[in-house]
């Protein structure tokens, strides 16, 4: 008896179904060995390769990759902005325009996708995602500028000592640039004084003081500094000694730094106001009155 029509459909349905697993695992597989070969094995062979941790190495491939991809996307403007950012970061973890514009990106779409967890968890619109992916984009560019920040107060911080120490070291005798390397080795550790290893190593290579000062006040981009070093600039095209503009500077930024501790105390009152109302006077209170309160509010003694 031959098979029915509808019969022979079903088997055949049936035995497209059995085969589809096998043939769609064969096909994931294929795409993710091919996926392998042409960027992630090269990419853990890169990892491997990095002298750091798994994780430090393998953000530092990641950021390099799609970094040459945004080479070819980035507008003049911004590559120029965020190149100065980073100089006056002291070019934090090696990044570069294109890896900050990469670091954008990621979190963009971490964002994006934690956005959409969220949002779902709590049932609202999926469209405030957008929020999330705009967060994303901003919180690198934040950083980069906290940085910049971070890096300028240090650098305030120890600009009045080693102040002090150029002064000291070029009244006993010495040149500018071997007194700018008894700062180096008798300074602490910081910005500044890897600054000032900078400068010595442009002294050295030829530049003249100016070229390297000028330079010094381009990288770090701070007011203060750049009133000291636009000091000295003049001072050695006027010819006039360096060791009393040296002495009226760190005179000067030892005020400075007076009048600010200063500022910082009279606006520490201020900045406790609030504090001391929304946190520590309702307790008081609480504490005061609170027996009071209970007692014509049930009556009784409290015993």
């Amino acid at each position: 008896m031959p098979p029915v029509p509808g019969e022979q459909t079903t088997a055949l349905t049936m035995l497209l179904t059995v085969l589809s697993v096998p043939l769609a695992a064969g096909a994931a597989f294929m795409l993710g060995l091919g996926i392998w070969d042409l960027f992630l094995g090269r990419v853990m062979g890169e990892v491997q390769e990095e002298k750091s941790s798994f994780i430090s190495a393998l953000r530092a491939v990641v950021l390099r990759h799609l970094g040459v991809i945004n080479r070819r996307f980035m507008w003049p403007s911004y590559e120029a902005r965020v190149r100065r950012k980073l100089i006056t970061a002291g070019e934090p973890a090696g990044l570069k325009p294109e890896e900050v514009m990469a670091l954008q990106e990621l979190g963009g779409v971490a964002s994006m996708l934690g956005g959409l967890v969220v949002l779902n968890a709590l049932d609202q619109n999926l469209l405030f995602c957008i929020v999330f992916a705009l967060f994303g984009v901003w919180f690198p560019s934040q950083w980069l500028t906290d940085q910049v920040k971070k890096r300028h107060f240090l650098v305030t911080r120890a600009l009045p000592y080693n102040l002090d120490l150029l002064t000291l070291s070029v009244e006993a005798g010495l040149d500018f640039t071997a007194a700018l390397g008894k700062v180096v080795d008798k300074g602490k550790g910081g910005p500044l004084r890897d600054e000032f290893i900078l400068v010595i190593k442009q002294l050295k290579m030829g530049k003249t003081r100016e070229e390297a000062l000028k330079s010094l006040i381009a990288r770090v981009d701070l007011p203060a500094l750049t009133s000291f070093v636009s000091a000295l600039i003049q001072a050695d095209r006027m010819g006039t000694s360096i060791g009393k503009v040296l002495r009226i500077q760190s005179t000067q930024l030892r005020i400075e730094r007076t009048q600010r501790a200063e500022k910082l105390a009279n606006e520490a009152p201020v900045k406790m106001l609030f504090p001391l109302i929304a946190c520590i006077f309702p307790t008081v209170f609480m504490v005061l009155f609170g027996p009071i309160v209970f007692r014509f509010t049930f009556g009784g003694d409290f015993d």
